[in-house]
C-alpha cells in the first residue's frame, strides 16, 4: 500500500450486501423515494454510489442509460436492475416490487381518505411545503448528475440542445433520445476521446473508493447473456398477464371495469417513453373521457398526490384505479372501499409487470456492452441530454409551484406565491449550501407548509 495512500481507495471495497441488508434497504428506500425520477435517483445515487458504495458510478450510470431508454418509470427500473445484478432474479424482483409497494399503500390509504372525507387541510398543508421541496430536489439532482456526467464541452452543448428542444419547440422525449444516442454514436466514432467518459471518475481511470460491483468488476455469471434465459423469463412475464388478464375477464366478464383497467394500463404501460408526463394525456383521456372512471378535478387532484408521495409519478395510476373501482361499485354500495382497492391494484400490477420483463430479461444483454465505446458512447450522449431535460423538468414544476394561477398582471412577481418561494430557497439552500438530506428537506418543507397553511386561514 503506498504511504501516500492514493491506492487505498482501490483496495478498500465493501462487503457485498446479503440479501437481508439489501431487503431492508430497498423496503426503506420504497418508504422514502419522494421527488419524482431525478429525486429518486439522486437518492440511490447517495446511497448506492457514495455511501454504502455498492455499485460504482460508471456501472450505475450506465445501468440508468439503459433504465432512460425505456418505456417505464426510470427510477423503478434501476432499482430492479441494481438489485438484479447484486441479488439475481430475486433480488430484481424485491427491489423493484418494494419500490412500489409502500406508494401503492400510501395511495389507497390516501384516496380512501380524499373520497370519505373531502379535501383533509392537514394533508393539503403538507403537499403544499413539499411541492417547492420538489423543485429544488429536481435541480440538486440535475447538478449532481451533470457535474459527474458532463466531463466535456460536446456534452455541455448536447444538454443545453436537449434543453432547448422540450422548453422551447416541445420535442418529444423519445426524440431527444434517439437524437442524443445517434450523437453519441458518431460522435464515438469521429471523436471516441470526447465521449469516452461512462461515468464520474476521469477518463484516465484515476483512484476512486472501490465499489462491491466495481468498474472492472466481471459481469457475474447470472447476468451473462443466453438465449435460454430470455426465451424463460419473457415466457413467465407473458404468460403472468395473459393468466392475470383473463382470470379478470373470467370473473367479472369482459365489459367490466377490472379487465378494461388492465388491458388499459398494459397499453399504457408501453408508452410512457419520456416518464410519467409523456403518458398521462393518454390515462387522461382513456381514464376520464372513454372509460369515466374519474372527473377531470379529481385526475388533477391524483397528479397531486402522486407528485408528493413516495414511488414514481407514474403511481397516480393506482389513484385512478381507485377512484375507477369506487365510483363503478364493482362489489355493491357497501363495498366501496374493497372495489377502490381492488381497482388500485389491477392499475398497479398492468402498469408495471413490463419493467420487470424489460429488465430481468434485457439486463444480460445490457452487460454484455460494458466498456464497449460503440455502445457506451451513444448512452453517454443520452445521459447529457437527460441533463438538460431535468432542468427543463425543474423549470415547469417551479412555474406551476410558485406561480399557480401565472403570471395574473403579466409581471414577474403578478401571482406569485411568496410562501413557496421562501419555502423553496430554503430547501435549495439545505441541499445546495449545507449537503442537508433529502428526507431531512422534505420533512421540514412539509411541516413549514404545514404551519403557513394554518397561518394564512
Amino acid at each position: 500500500m503506498s504511504a501516500t495512500g492514493e491506492a487505498k481507495p482501490e483496495q478498500d471495497a465493501p462487503p457485498a450486501p446479503t440479501r437481508a441488508e439489501a431487503f431492508r434497504y430497498w423496503l426503506k428506500l420504497g418508504f422514502l423515494s419522494f421527488g419524482g425520477p431525478a429525486g429518486q435517483i439522486a437518492l440511490m445515487h447517495h446511497d448506492l454510489v457514495d455511501s454504502k458504495r455498492w455499485i460504482s458510478e460508471r456501472r450505475f450510470l450506465h445501468a440508468l442509460n439503459y433504465c432512460m431508454v425505456l418505456p417505464g418509470p426510470e427510477a423503478q427500473q434501476l432499482a430492479t436492475y441494481i438489485g438484479w445484478l447484486m441479488h439475481r432474479t430475486w433480488g430484481g424482483v424485491f427491489a423493484g416490487a418494494l419500490f412500489v409497494l409502500p406508494s401503492l399503500v400510501v395511495l389507497i390509504v390516501l384516496s380512501w381518505l380524499y373520497l370519505s372525507y373531502g379535501n383533509v387541510p392537514a394533508v393539503a398543508g403538507v403537499l403544499y411545503g413539499i411541492k417547492p421541496a420538489v423543485v429544488a430536489i429536481v435541480l440538486h439532482a440535475a447538478w449532481r448528475i451533470g457535474s459527474r456526467a458532463l466531463k466535456r464541452p460536446i456534452l455541455w452543448v448536447i444538454a443545453a440542445l436537449a434543453f432547448i428542444a422540450i422548453f422551447a419547440f416541445s420535442a418529444p422525449f423519445p426524440a431527444i433520445v434517439l437524437a442524443a444516442g445517434m450523437i453519441g454514436y458518431l460522435g464515438g466514432r469521429i471523436a471516441p476521446k470526447e465521449f469516452a467518459v461512462g461515468g464520474g471518475h476521469s477518463a484516465g481511470g484515476g483512484a476512486h473508493p472501490s465499489a462491491v460491483i466495481d468498474d472492472d468488476t466481471p459481469t457475474p455469471s447470472h447476468a451473462l447473456f443466453r438465449w435460454s434465459r430470455l426465451a424463460w423469463v419473457t415466457g413467465v412475464c407473458v404468460t403472468l398477464w395473459a393468466l392475470a388478464l383473463s382470470a379478470l375477464v373470467l370473473v367479472n366478464g369482459a365489459d367490466t371495469p377490472l379487465p378494461q383497467m388492465g388491458a388499459f394500463f398494459s397499453k399504457a404501460a408501453l408508452l410512457t417513453f419520456g416518464g410519467a408526463y409523456a403518458v398521462l394525456p393518454y390515462v387522461y383521456q382513456g381514464a376520464v373521457e372513454t372509460y369515466a372512471w374519474l372527473t377531470p378535478a379529481q385526475m388533477i387532484d391524483g397528479l397531486a398526490l402522486g407528485e408528493t408521495t413516495p414511488g414514481p409519478l407514474i403511481m397516480v395510476v393506482a389513484f385512478v384505479g381507485f377512484v375507477g373501482g369506487w365510483t363503478k361499485a364493482l362489489f355493491g354500495a357497501d363495498a366501496l372501499a374493497l372495489a377502490g382497492i381492488a381497482g388500485a391494484c389491477v392499475a398497479t400490477f398492468f402498469t408495471f409487470l413490463p419493467s420487470f420483463l424489460f429488465i430481468l430479461a434485457g439486463g444480460p444483454l445490457v452487460e454484455t456492452t460494458h466498456g464497449q465505446l460503440r455502445f457506451t458512447a451513444p448512452l453517454t450522449g443520452i445521459t447529457a441530454a437527460v441533463v438538460g431535460v431535468i432542468v427543463n423538468l425543474a423549470l415547469f414544476f417551479a412555474w406551476h409551484v410558485f406561480w399557480p394561477e401565472g403570471w395574473t398582471d403579466g409581471t414577474l412577481t403578478g401571482g406569485l406565491d411568496g410562501w413557496s418561494l421562501a419555502i423553496g430557497v430554503a430547501a435549495a439552500l439545505a441541499l445546495f449550501r449545507f449537503k442537508a438530506g433529502v428526507i431531512s428537506v422534505i420533512l421540514a418543507c412539509g411541516a413549514a407548509g404545514l404551519a403557513a397553511t394554518l397561518a394564512l386561514r
